[in-house]
């Protein structure tokens, strides 16, 4: 589902959400579990038991049913934008062809004015793909941290009670995690973690499955030529 860029804007989400559900678990907090914090001051939460887990939270995440339909939703939400994408450079595509067969045919102004509007073109085509992009990753972003801040208790919880001193996320691949290798079938509880959140939510699973959500694509643009020099 989510791009480098999406990645880097959830970390300190994660670490705020899972440390603060830890401490405050059996507890009366005293500030909300979401309270904004520096990542350096959020200490990484540990349990009482012995062993170590691991989870993959994006996969966690994307996995329980209400992810796979709340993504595919927004994927669905973003599709006419798409097409609308889609169609400008379509006809990018046509003015550059048309550039490039009638050009020298075409007299010094008419060629400088079809340039000028492929130019035009590409820079609105551009603008319009960067909001895009933009838009798809803070709504993706929504999404993810809305969905788990619910399940955040979920993994505290069955981490405390399957005896676990901690949880890893593997999310990412070393070296950009400091995880460097692990016995998934052992030690890995996202698929626990998954099932244990459609329990509580209720949300029932997609009768197909949805594809992961990605990062919205930027439609293939096109570089005008210049006008032929005399």
């Amino acid at each position: 589902m989510t791009s480098k860029f999406l990645r880097s804007l959830l970390a300190v989400a994660v670490i705020s959400m899972i440390s603060a559900w830890a401490q405050t678990a059996g507890a009366a907090p005293t500030e909300p579990p979401n309270a904004p914090s520096a990542a350096a001051s959020v200490p990484v939460a540990t349990g009482t038991g012995t062993k170590i887990g691991t989870i993959n939270i994006e996969q966690a995440v994307l996995n329980t049913n209400e992810g796979q339909r709340d993504f595919a939703a927004l994927q669905k939400k973003l599709e006419p934008r798409q097409n609308e994408l889609k169609s400008q450079n379509d006809e990018l595509e046509s003015l550059q062809k048309q550039l490039d067969t009638q050009g020298p045919k075409l007299n010094d102004d008419a060629r400088a004015e079809l340039v000028r509007q492929i130019q035009d073109k590409k820079k609105a085509l551009d603008r319009a793909v960067q909001d895009f992009q933009e838009d798809g990753q803070n709504q993706q972003k929504e999404v993810f941290q809305r969905i788990l801040q619910k399940m955040a208790p979920v993994i505290v919880k069955h981490a405390q009670d399957g005896g676990f001193a901690m949880i890893v996320d593997t999310s990412n691949p070393w070296p950009q995690s400091p995880v460097l290798w692990y016995d998934g079938n052992k030690s890995d509880i996202t698929k626990a973690v998954i099932d244990l959140y459609n329990t509580q939510s209720g949300v029932p699973a997609p009768a197909a499955a949805a594809p992961a959500a990605a990062k919205p694509a930027a439609p293939k643009t096109t570089t005008p030529k210049p006008a032929a020099q005399k």
